[in-house]
Parts: structure tokens; C-alpha cells; sequence
């Protein structure tokens, strides 16, 4: 396991906003002349290359607002709108089979939000049949299958209905467990909760266990963070992430209600962070990158171990060859070699679907340079290493000819100890572990010509 260099004078100096990389190109370059035809056509093109599937479906509801949120939800106690969303997501199914080879199996599906775990028993299993129904779900436990829950809004049972249907993987937000945190965010959650959903979810089977952590909240301190983060390792994670909170209330409005004078200061949030990933390595956790840790016989583990590691829009995978059907308004997918999303807003989204078209708000027809920078970004993001002949050989470029624009980036990376040569390999140092996004912004041919807001890397 590749230990991280904590350089906090170097992470300082680096911390300006940049792409997350959940895909390539990001999302900012979508755009809304791209269509359900082209969409269409590339999955039935997609059927020849004998890819699996990778399922999302996005469930917006949560009954309570948690104002560091960014996500696409819409906030609401009526759980009974859940029915009428489950029929339209099924609806949506319908419209994906039309081009679909169903033989093609399903070897990842995730249920993501909002708050998957918001549905009502009965139209949750309403859901889960229809999954087993108009896909190739694999039993056994040999597919992936996750859903992320909200244990204030998990009824009785929900667990074991899972899984009964074949889900594996759990995923739930702790955040912070100090109480005036909690209480400044709008997020009151109890340690004793969440162990009780751990011990429930592994009594009955599942297979990995994923926690949620995010620094720089309101009221945050290393001091209490710290004691957040030591309950958190004692209840064991297979997965852990630990995210850095973007404070953007111009584009997120429920950040308006945090009080900027509550925020760690910058130099707190680096302390939190540095003893969170010496905190983290001692119990054993292995940094995946990108916030994410994992103990070393996780997937995560044993995927970046054997270089097939991926990442998509759920983050990191250990499926790079499928394709990702994405359901539910917001979604987006990413078949063969297109990206495309769904309508954000629920009423657009319903009205395409009862019109019997896939709701495609905007997507992307990705270039051949798009297609090898996206490989590029990808092996750099999930191995911290570039095998740089590989590349060449597979797109049939002269490296250094074709990234000569780069280079002056690179250099200035390499000065600075983030990067190293080792013949013909890029290599992310351990000083650059942290900010492997900005070496992976060396590749990125379309920074600067959006005017899109990132977060900030640190």
C-alpha cells in the first residue's frame, strides 16, 4: 500500500477548483442539441460488442433537507409520491428495451438519490420485481447491487427485502456525528443508528458496507472531527469516503442557510484533513483517491490492484466495460460513446416519459480526442500511473507529439514533485496523490472554455 505525502504548504498552494472527473468530457460540455435518436442508435450499436450493463436509477425524494446538499432532490414528507415515480421509472425500463439485447446482464445496479430508501415498502418491491424482470440480473451475488439509505427514513424490513432480491452493497451519509454539527447542517443522525443498520445489513448477508464522511461543515473542529472519525473506524467500513465540502450558495440555495462565519477556516480544514488520512491509514484503510478509502480486501482494493479499476458518475467502479443505462430524473448515462441525461426538472421528465420518449434533456457525442483523453484521465485517476506505450499503441499517437500543449503543465507538475518519469510511464507521486485532479487538468482540452463553477480540490 502507497502511503500519502502530506505537503500542506503544497495542497495550499494548489487548492483552486477543478473538474471531480467523474466522466470525460464533464458535464458542463453536454449540450442540449444532443438527442434521444442518438442515444438510441448507439445503444442497438452498442448490443454487437457483447458489454455488459451497469443500472442506475435516480430517486429524488428525501423527507428532510440537509443544507450542505448539492444533489438533484426534491424535499417532501408525502412518501406516497414515490408510487407514481416507481411506474414511470418503469416506464422508462420499457423505453430502454426497445433497443436493448436483454441477454446482456446487468453485472452493477445502484439506486441512488434523494433517498432510495424514502420509498414505501410496497413501492420499493415494486421496483426491485421490476429490475428482475426487464433485465438480466445475475443471482447468486454475483452482480454488484447497491442502494444508499437514509437510517431516519428506513422502515422495518427493508433490509431483508433487499436482500431477498439480490442487493449486496449498502451505502449510507453519517457526515459528522458531533450534535452542534449535526444541528447546523440539518442532518441529527446517531452513532447508535447507524451501528444498528451496520449490524442489521451484516447480519443478513451483505457483502460491503460504504460510510460517509464530509470535512469543513459549520462548528467543525480537528478536535471533534477526530472523535467523529474514531467511531466511525470501530464500526468497521469496508468503504469510507471523505469528502471536502463546496461551499456554493450562489448555485446551491440551500447552502444559504450555513453561516460562512461557522466555517472551518482553510488551514483547520487541512489539519482535519492530514490527521483524517493518518487516522484512516492506521486501522488499515487504503486510499482509492478521489476521498475514497478502502480496506485492502475490498474491490475497490483489488481492482486498483490489478489496473481495471474505473470511474463513472457514482465515482469509483470496479466495472469499466459496461455500459450505464441511468433512470430517474437527472440521471445520465453513458453508453458506448455517448453521454446523455435525463430532464432535471420532475415535471419535464414525466411528460417525456408518459409521451413514450427516453427523457434526454442534453448529452455529448464524444470525439476520438475525447476518447483517448478519457482513457488517459482515467488510468491516471484510478492507478496513479500512465503506461504511456499502452496508449500509444491502442490510439496510434506519438505521445509527446500529440500532448506538446501539455507539456509546459507537466513540467511545472514534475518541478513541484506531484509527478515523476519511470522510462515510459507517468507516475502520480506520493506527494501527488491529493491532487491527482491536477494532473489529470494537464489532459483536459476543454478547461477555460466553460464557465462552469468547480469546487475547489482541497
Amino acid at each position: 500500500m502507497t502511503p500519502i505525502l502530506f505537503d500542506a504548504e503544497l495542497i495550499a498552494r494548489y487548492d483552486r477548483p477543478g473538474p471531480r472527473y467523474t466522466s470525460y468530457p464533464t458535464a458542463p460540455q453536454f449540450h442540449s442539441g444532443f438527442t434521444e435518436m442518438e442515444l438510441r442508435r448507439e445503444l442497438r450499436a452498442s448490443n454487437d460488442s457483447s458489454r455488459p450493463l451497469s443500472l442506475y436509477v435516480h430517486i429524488p425524494f428525501c423527507e428532510h433537507l440537509c443544507f450542505y446538499c448539492a444533489c438533484t432532490k426534491i424535499v417532501t414528507r408525502h412518501r406516497e409520491w414515490g408510487g407514481p415515480y416507481v411506474d414511470r421509472v418503469e416506464q422508462e425500463m420499457l423505453l430502454w428495451r426497445r433497443d436493448l439485447d436483454p441477454s446482456r446482464p446487468v453485472v452493477q445496479l445502484h439506486l441512488g438519490g434523494g433517498t432510495p430508501s424514502f420509498l414505501l415498502r410496497a413501492d420499493l418491491e415494486r421496483l426491485l420485481d421490476a429490475f428482475h424482470h426487464h433485465f438480466h440480473l445475475l443471482d447468486n451475488d454475483r452482480g454488484e447491487y447497491g442502494i444508499e439509505i437514509d437510517p431516519r427514513a428506513l422502515e422495518p424490513g427493508t433490509l431483508s427485502l433487499l436482500r431477498q432480491a439480490g442487493w449486496n452493497r449498502l451505502s449510507m451519509g453519517v457526515q459528522d456525528l458531533d450534535e452542534a454539527v449535526q444541528k447546523a447542517v440539518h442532518r441529527e443522525q446517531s452513532l447508535e443508528r447507524t451501528a444498528e443498520i451496520i449490524a442489521e445489513a451484516r447480519s443478513l448477508g451483505f457483502a460491503s458496507i460504504s460510510l460517509d464522511l464530509i470535512y469543513g461543515l459549520p462548528l467543525q473542529s480537528p478536535q471533534s472531527f477526530s472523535q467523529t472519525l474514531a467511531a466511525i473506524i470501530a464500526l468497521r467500513p469496508d468503504r469510507l469516503s471523505l469528502f471536502n465540502y463546496a461551499h456554493l450558495p450562489e448555485r446551491f440555495p440551500p447552502q444559504r442557510r450555513i453561516r460562512t462565519d461557522d466555517l472551518p477556516s482553510p488551514a483547520q480544514k487541512l489539519i482535519i484533513l492530514q490527521e483524517s488520512i493518518a487516522a484512516l491509514a492506521a486501522a488499515g484503510y487504503r486510499y482509492i483517491g478521489m476521498d475514497h478509502f478502502a480496506l485492502p480486501a475490498d474491490e475497490l482494493s483489488l481492482a486498483q490492484d490489478r489496473g481495471d479499476l474505473y470511474r463513472n458518475f457514482q465515482g469509483y467502479s470496479t466495472h469499466a466495460n459496461a455500459d450505464l443505462l441511468a433512470m430517474g430524473m437527472s440521471a445520465i448515462s453513458s453508453v458506448g460513446r455517448v453521454y446523455s441525461q435525463n430532464h432535471k426538472e420532475l415535471g419535464t421528465w414525466e411528460k417525456a416519459v408518459d409521451a413514450g420518449r427516453l427523457p434526454v434533456e442534453r448529452g455529448l457525442l464524444l470525439t476520438e480526442d475525447d476518447l483517448l483523453r478519457r482513457e488517459l484521465i482515467t488510468r491516471i485517476i484510478c492507478d496513479f500511473r500512465l503506461d504511456i506505450s499502452t496508449l500509444e499503441q491502442r490510439f496510434g499517437i506519438e505521445f509527446w507529439h500529440y500532448f506538446a500543449g501539455s507539456k509546459p503543465r507537466l513540467e511545472e507538475l514534475e518541478r513541484d514533485g506531484l509527478i515523476a518519469w519511470q522510462e515510459k510511464e507517468l507516475l502520480v507521486t506520493e506527494r501527488g496523490r491529493l491532487l491527482v485532479r491536477h494532473v489529470c487538468m494537464a489532459f483536459d482540452a476543454y478547461l477555460g472554455q466553460s464557465q462552469n463553477t468547480f469546487s475547489r480540490i482541497i
